[in-house]
């Protein structure tokens, strides 16, 4: 069936119009972080097909919200956003931060990725807060699928931290071992490490400096702020 479209003079449902595709959001936000190139976008938001990932590009490149870069020989294209995009990000800000305050945390902790959000917590270590400054910290994940219970975090002083999906077989500084729920409830703001931690919902094992100072060195989601009340 042959949707109606929206009417073309109402100003909401112009921007509807353009936004309203599934993923265009989300895409964007990842793009507001820094990943350009297709894979990394693609490990931001792990739950888009590299063929619909394609396509929602090369529409959001037609309706002016990002402009593709082709790189050099050998080089793979980027994809950065355009001033249009851009002037949206406080607007979706806003959204998030009302979603945030208004939607019950039992129903935004209902569907969860783990590597959407070992994807996020990798670009949230505070490394100068680190006791030592190499380091490997390895998550796991109880109750997921095998093949999505491991992560590793590999430190490394002056360049960006790494995510691994597959042992890199370093030896481990600090294990965390959490049940997905707890760990994105704590790094979302719906309650706090200290609070998982005492109801062993997340266990710290290894290199006690890392285990004290868990919670100046793992920064919370941005809309962590406020605190909200424990579950």
């Amino acid at each position: 069936m042959t949707q109606t479209p929206y009417p073309r003079f109402c100003p909401v449902a112009m921007a509807a119009d353009l936004l309203e595709p599934r993923w265009t959001l989300l895409v964007l936000c990842e793009m507001w972080t820094g990943s350009t190139r297709f894979s990394e976008i693609q490990r931001g938001v792990p739950g888009m097909s590299p063929g619909l990932l394609s396509k929602r590009l090369k529409d959001m490149e037609t309706k002016g919200l990002i402009e593709r870069r082709d790189g050099g020989v050998g080089a793979h294209p980027e994809y950065l956003t355009t001033p249009l995009a851009d002037e949206l990000e406080p607007i979706v800000r806003q959204l998030g931060e009302w979603a945030h305050r208004n939607i019950d945390s039992q129903v935004s902790l209902q569907c969860l990725d783990a590597r959407m959000l070992m994807w996020n917590i990798r670009r949230k270590i505070n490394r100068s807060a680190l006791p030592i400054d190499k380091c490997v910290i390895q998550f796991t994940l109880n109750e997921q699928p095998r093949t999505q219970s491991n992560y590793w975090l590999i430190v490394k002083p002056g360049i960006e931290t790494d995510l691994c999906y597959i042992d890199p077989g370093h030896n481990v500084d600090l294990f965390v071992v959490s049940e997905l729920r707890a760990l994105t409830s704590a790094w979302m703001g719906h309650t706090s490490f200290e609070y998982e931690i005492g109801a062993d919902r997340i266990a710290l094992i290894g290199h006690s400096g890392m285990a004290r100072d868990l919670t100046k060195w793992l920064i919370r989601s941005s809309f962590a702020q406020p605190m909200r009340k424990s579950a």
